[in-house]
């Protein structure tokens, strides 16, 4: 038995800052043209939210296993979070003229993990692992200033470069880390704070459904809204608080990994419920943007049952159900793709019956517990 590692205030404030920046890479999409989404700010929006999570990654997982919340810790972390604001005001449709400053900034925040890491290479015993880390840190944060003088020069935005050496040499790192645990009860509840204050940018977001009256047609989208937001939370609380197996033995960087696109796919459906009311929005292009945005969410999310527990872990049966409402969703909101009652309305039986599916096998786990329990 080890102690548990709680998460600090530290932690809770850097976070903070992360809710506004979702915000801001959030309303790049709300740039429309012709009713539809422009192709270059979606591009711009994903390189952004992408990057951000990233740089949430790489500070979280040094906390986890080396953070001690002292006076060094503090330094690091409120500087990140100087850099971050830097960030969050380039994150904007003509953001070419910040272009610069969000790259420097972007690479500041890499080298500050990097040389946390570096103070720590004293350590006879572990220096294997900083040197990997620190090289990723390092080659990406050089990755990220090369794309400055290619943008300046030719135009050309690579961005998404640096993000995608960081997946691939994160991803390869895993390989070669499997003697490296983490304490994942601590990396686990950081993923899920993370994930609540997204939803808390989706319930300020559906506040622009409650515009109108009180009367039974003026609540029917706001309720609409509002059940969704609340489907989808009980879904992840669900395999957070019942199915995930927190006490296990990992090294987390593939359950870091999923939360990337559980938050991206967070992030859109906050937009997407947004263009559900604009009746500017091609219909098609919207319903797209939704339809996509929930799929992308629950396939990220089962996929984090390689952490379930052994007797939560779903069987076959599990996704060919989910892959059937999955399949009966798309349909229905197709066919009905000119009411957004009815869609709105579809978007909640599809939520919940998810939802239900996944209590259930939630359920089976308390039940087992209760019994080995009782024995």
């Amino acid at each position: 038995m080890h102690d548990e590692k709680k998460v600090e205030y530290l932690e809770l404030i850097y976070d903070l800052i992360f809710v506004y920046i979702i915000g801001r890479n959030n309303s790049l999409l709300h740039h429309t043209a012709d009713g539809r989404i422009q192709p270059e700010m979606f591009v711009t929006y994903f390189v952004c939210t992408l990057a951000v999570i990233q740089i949430w990654n790489f500070s979280s997982y040094y906390i986890n296993i080396y953070g001690k919340n002292g006076l060094q810790e503090h330094i690091f972390l409120f500087s990140n979070m100087f850099l971050l604001y830097f960030i969050a005001e380039g994150t904007q449709e003509h953001g070419e003229k910040y272009h610069t400053q969000y790259h420097i900034a972007w690479a500041l925040i890499l080298v500050n993990v990097a040389v946390q890491y570096l103070i720590e290479f004293k350590n006879q015993e572990k220096r294997f692992r900083y040197k990997r880390n620190i090289f990723v840190l390092v080659a990406e944060a050089l990755l990220v200033l090369l794309t400055i003088p290619v943008y300046r020069y030719t135009g050309y935005e690579l961005s998404f470069i640096p993000i995608v050496f960081g997946i691939i040499a994160t991803s390869i790192s895993t390989k070669y880390s499997e003697n490296i645990k983490v304490d994942f009860a601590h990396l686990s509840e950081r993923a899920m704070l993370y994930v609540v204050f997204t939803f808390g940018e989706m319930v300020i977001a559906i506040a622009g459904y409650f515009k109108d009256n009180m009367s039974i047609e003026g609540l029917y989208f706001p309720l609409m809204a509002f059940l969704i937001v609340v489907g989808l939370f009980l879904s992840y609380g669900t395999f957070y608080d019942r199915i995930i197996d927190r006490e296990q033995s990992t090294n987390g960087l593939w359950y870091m990994f999923l939360h990337i696109f559980i938050i991206f796919g967070l992030n859109n459906i906050t937009t997407a419920l947004e263009f559900m009311q604009n009746d500017k929005m091609e219909l098609m292009s919207k319903m797209g943007f939704l339809i996509g945005s929930f799929l992308l969410y629950y396939i990220f999310l089962f996929m984090t049952r390689k952490f379930a527990k052994k007797s939560c872990r779903p069987p076959i049966s599990f996704y060919l159900k989910m892959a059937g409402i999955g399949i009966s969703f798309i349909a229905l909101m197709l066919i009905f793709r000119g009411n957004m009652q009815i869609n709105i309305l579809i978007s909640v039986i599809y939520v919940f019956a998810v939802y239900a599916i996944i209590y259930g096998i939630g359920r089976v786990n308390s039940k087992v517990k209760s019994k080995s329990e009782e024995n």
